[in-house]
C-alpha cells in the first residue's frame, strides 16, 4: 500500500510526513482511493470520516503531540490484493467482500454447520434411547428396575458433570443463549456447545422426560458465536450471529424454518427488525434443508390429515384456550417453585439432585408403562405416544395417565437441575389435554377424529401459555403437522391461553429461569438496543479523577504544577485548594498561558469570580449532557452533586462522548 500522510494547520499549507506518524493502518483494497481526514484532538481510535470516503479503518494509531489540534490526513495511492491462504482466510475475505457480505456468508455456513448439529443431535438421542428401551423390554422381570434406574443413573452422570465440568449445560439452553445475547456480546464458548451435545445426549437418552429442542438452540447457536469470531466480526456482529444460531437450530429440531423465524424474534429479539431478517432468514432455510436431507421430506409430527370444519370447533377452542392457559399457568408457577426449592436444598449436594430427578422419571414411567398396557410416553421425548394422541389412537384412561404422568416427571426433572429442554414435554402435554377433551367429546356422540383435532389445538394452545409466543405457537403446529384446516380456532384458541397465562404470571417462563440465576436481562443496557447507551447516566462515562486548578494560586504556580505533572488537558476545574473538592468554577489551560504570559499575580479564585458555572450532574443522561456541552459552546463541564452544587464529583468532555460513540460504531461497521 502505497499512502501519503501530513498535517494540515488552519492558517498554512498541508505538509507531507513521513508514513512512520502511524504505526499500523488498514484499507479494504476494494476501496475507492481518496483523503480521509481525523482531528487529532480526538482519542487515537476515533474517526471521523469525511464525505465522499467510506472506507474500513482498523487499528490506526497516529502520533499526533506536534499539532495536537490540526487536521491529520491520509491519501490513498496505491491498494494491494491480499494473497489466498487458509490461514489468512479471515482477512483475505475482509479484503474483497464488506461487512454485509460477510456476514450473510457466515449465516450460510451457520445454517449448514446447525443442521448437521441438530440433526446429529436428534439421531443420538433417539437411536440410543430406542437401543436402550428395546434391550430393558426383553430383560423379563428385570425390565422394570431396568427402566426406573435408567434415568436415574442418567441424572447421576449428568449432575457430576455439570458440576465439575460444565455449569453451564444445565436446563434447557435457551435461558443461556439469551443472557449471552444481552450480557456478553453473544459470545458463547465452543466448550459450552460440546459438553451440552455430550450431557443432553446422556440426559434425554437415557429416559429423562425432557426435550432436545433447548440444548440444540444453545449448541447451535455456540457454533454460529463461534463463527463470528473465527472470522473477525465485530462484537455487535457476533452477537447478531446468536439469533441466526438459534433460528437454525429451531429450524433443524422441528423441521420448521417459519415458526423459527417467528420464535426468534417473539423470545430473543422481542420487536420485529428486517434487519436482522436476512441472515435469519438464509441461516433456517439452510438448516431445514440439510435435515429434510439427511432425514427425508416429512413433518415432524404424524398428525391426522382429516379435514376439519371450522363452525363448532369455534366453540370448542373457547373452552380449550382457558383450559390450557390455567393448566399452563400452573406447570410454569410448580417447575419454578420446585426449582427454587431444588437450588435452596442444602442436605445433597447439587450434583446428586439430577439423580433425584430422574428417579422420579423412573418411576412415574413405569408406573404408566405398566398401568397403559406399554406405553413408553413418560420417557425421554414420547413422540410416538405423540403422534398417537394426534391421530386419536389412545383411549381416555391411557390419555390421563400419560397426561399426570409427563407433567410430574417433567416438573421435577427440570426443576432438579438436569439437562434438557421442555419444549417436547410442553407439546406432549398440550396433545394429552386437547386428546382428553376430545375423547370425553366422542363419548358425547362426535365423530371419532374429533379426537385428533382436539389433540392439535390443545398442543397449540398449552404451547402459547408456557412458552408465551403466541405467533410460533400457532405456526409450528402448522408446520410440525402439515394440517391447516383449524388455522382460526387454532388462533383463538392460542390467543385465550397467551392472554390467560401471561395476566395471571407476567414474567414468561425463560426470563424467571435467568431472574432464579440472579440474571435480569431488562436491567442490562443491551437488552434494550445499541443506542440505549445514550440514555444511561453521565456517570457511567465521566472522568471521575480531574486534574484541579487551585484557586489560592496564581496562574503560574498552577500552570508550573500541571507542567510537572505532565498531563495537559483543554481546560481545569478550579477548586478552592488542592485538598478540596469545593467547586468555584472552570478554566481553560489556554487562559492559564494568556495570564502566566501577561504576569497577572491575582488568584484563580480571583480571575473567575463572577462566571457562570456550566453544571451537569452524574444522573443526567448522556444525550442531555451531550446537548448541554453543544448549546453552551463548551468542550467540557463538571460533574456536581445534585444536593450541593458546590461538590465537585468528575469531569465530562465531549471527547468522553466522542469515544464512547466510536466504541459503538467500531463494533458495527468492523
Amino acid at each position: 500500500m502505497v499512502v501519503r500522510a501530513g498535517f494540515e494547520p488552519a492558517n498554512s499549507k498541508r505538509i507531507d510526513l513521513q508514513s512512520t506518524c502511524f504505526s499500523h493502518l488498514h484499507i479494504s483494497p476494494r476501496g475507492k482511493l481518496g483523503t480521509v481526514g481525523v482531528f487529532c484532538s480526538l482519542p487515537s481510535n476515533f474517526f471521523k470520516f469525511l464525505p465522499g470516503f467510506t472506507k474500513e479503518f482498523c487499528n490506526t494509531r497516529a502520533r499526533c503531540q506536534e499539532a495536537p489540534r490540526q487536521l491529520f490526513f491520509i491519501t490513498v495511492l496505491e491498494m494491494p490484493k491480499e494473497r489466498f491462504s487458509l490461514n489468512n482466510l479471515p482477512n483475505w475475505m475482509r479484503g474483497r467482500f464488506d461487512d454485509t457480505q460477510r456476514f450473510l456468508m457466515l449465516c450460510i455456513c451457520a445454517g449448514v454447520l446447525c443442521g448437521l448439529v441438530g440433526v446429529s443431535f436428534h439421531l443420538a438421542i433417539t437411536g440410543i434411547f430406542e437401543a436402550l428401551f428395546h434391550f430393558y423390554q426383553g430383560l423379563g422381570i428385570w425390565a422394570l428396575p431396568a427402566m426406573v434406574l435408567s434415568p436415574a443413573l442418567a441424572g447421576l452422570i449428568v449432575g457430576l458433570m455439570i458440576h465439575y465440568v460444565s455449569p453451564t449445560a444445565s436446563g434447557s439452553g435457551i435461558p443461556q443463549t439469551k443472557a449471552a445475547y444481552y450480557q456478553n456480546f453473544g459470545v458463547i464458548k465452543t466448550s459450552e456447545a460440546f459438553w451440552r451435545f455430550i450431557i443432553g445426549t446422556i440426559s434425554v437418552a437415557f429416559g429423562n422426560s425432557l426435550g432436545r429442542e433447548g440444548p440444540t438452540v444453545h449448541i447451535c447457536s455456540a457454533v454460529s458465536s463461534k463463527l463470528g469470531r473465527v472470522f473477525g466480526l465485530g462484537k455487535l456482529r457476533v452477537q447478531a450471529m446468536i439469533p441466526v444460531g438459534m433460528g437454525a437450530g429451531i429450524s433443524a429440531a422441528f423441521n420448521a424454518p417459519i415458526a423459527a423465524i417467528t420464535f426468534v424474534f417473539e423470545e430473543l429479539l422481542d420487536n420485529f427488525s428486517s434487519k436482522a431478517l436476512g441472515g435469519i432468514l438464509i441461516a433456517v432455510v439452510v438448516a431445514a434443508v440439510v435435515e429434510r436431507t439427511l432425514l427425508g421430506e416429512h413433518a415432524a409430527l404424524q398428525a391426522d390429515t382429516t379435514f376439519f370444519h371450522t363452525s363448532w370447533w369455534m366453540l370448542i377452542c373457547l373452552v380449550m384456550g382457558p383450559t390450557a392457559g390455567l393448566i399452563g399457568h400452573l406447570f410454569t408457577q410448580s417447575l419454578l417453585k420446585l426449582r427454587a426449592h431444588f437450588k435452596q436444598w442444602q442436605t445433597i449436594p447439587n450434583w446428586a439432585k439430577p439423580a433425584l430427578g430422574g428417579l422420579s422419571v423412573g418411576l412415574m414411567g413405569v408406573t404408566v408403562y405398566h398401568f397403559s398396557g406399554g406405553n413408553l410416553g413418560v420417557f425421554s421425548i414420547g413422540y410416538t405416544d405423540l403422534n398417537a394422541a394426534l391421530n386419536g389412537n389412545l383411549t381416555w384412561t391411557v390419555i390421563l395417565l400419560l397426561l399426570v404422568g409427563k407433567l410430574v416427571a417433567t416438573t421435577v426433572c427440570y426443576a432438579s437441575g438436569s439437562s434438557g429442554g421442555i419444549f417436547a414435554p410442553v407439546i406432549f402435554i398440550g396433545s394429552m389435554i386437547g386428546g382428553l377433551f376430545g375423547v370425553v367429546l366422542v363419548r358425547f356422540g362426535a365423530e371419532p377424529s374429533v379426537a385428533a383435532g382436539a389433540a392439535l389445538l390443545g398442543t397449540g394452545a398449552f404451547f402459547a401459555a408456557v412458552i408465551r409466543c403466541p405467533l410460533t405457537s400457532v405456526i409450528i403446529i402448522f408446520e410440525m403437522t402439515a394440517n391447516y384446516s383449524l388455522i382460526l380456532p387454532l388462533m383463538i384458541g392460542n390467543f385465550l391461553a397467551h392472554l390467560i397465562s401471561a395476566k395471571l404470571s407476567p414474567i414468561p417462563i425463560y426470563d424467571a429461569l435467568l431472574l432464579q440465576d440472579g440474571i435480569s436481562l431488562k436491567k442490562l443496557p443491551a437488552y434494550r438496543g445499541e443506542q440505549d447507551w445514550r440514555n444511561l447516566p453521565v456517570s457511567t462515562i465521566m472522568t471521575h479523577d480531574s486534574r484541579t486548578v487551585s484557586g489560592t494560586l496564581d496562574a503560574q504556580r498552577n500552570l508550573a504544577r500541571i507542567e510537572d505533572g505532565g498531563h495537559q488537558h483543554h481546560a481545569y476545574p478550579v477548586v478552592t485548594d488542592l485538598n478540596s473538592q469545593v467547586l468555584l468554577g472552570m478554566i481553560t489551560h489556554h487562559e492559564l498561558e494568556e495570564m502566566t504570559a501577561a504576569n497577572d499575580v491575582q488568584t484563580i479564585s480571583q480571575w473567575i469570580d463572577g462566571h457562570k458555572i456550566i453544571e451537569i450532574y452524574p444522573d443526567t443522561s448522556i444525550r442531555d449532557a451531550a446537548n448541554t456541552l453543544v448549546i453552551k459552546d463548551v468542550l467540557q463541564a463538571p460533574i456536581v452533586s445534585r444536593n450541593d452544587p458546590t461538590k465537585l464529583l468528575g469531569i465530562v468532555t465531549l471527547h468522553d462522548i466522542a469515544r464512547q460513540q466510536n466504541a459503538i460504531e467500531e463494533t458495527i461497521d468492523r
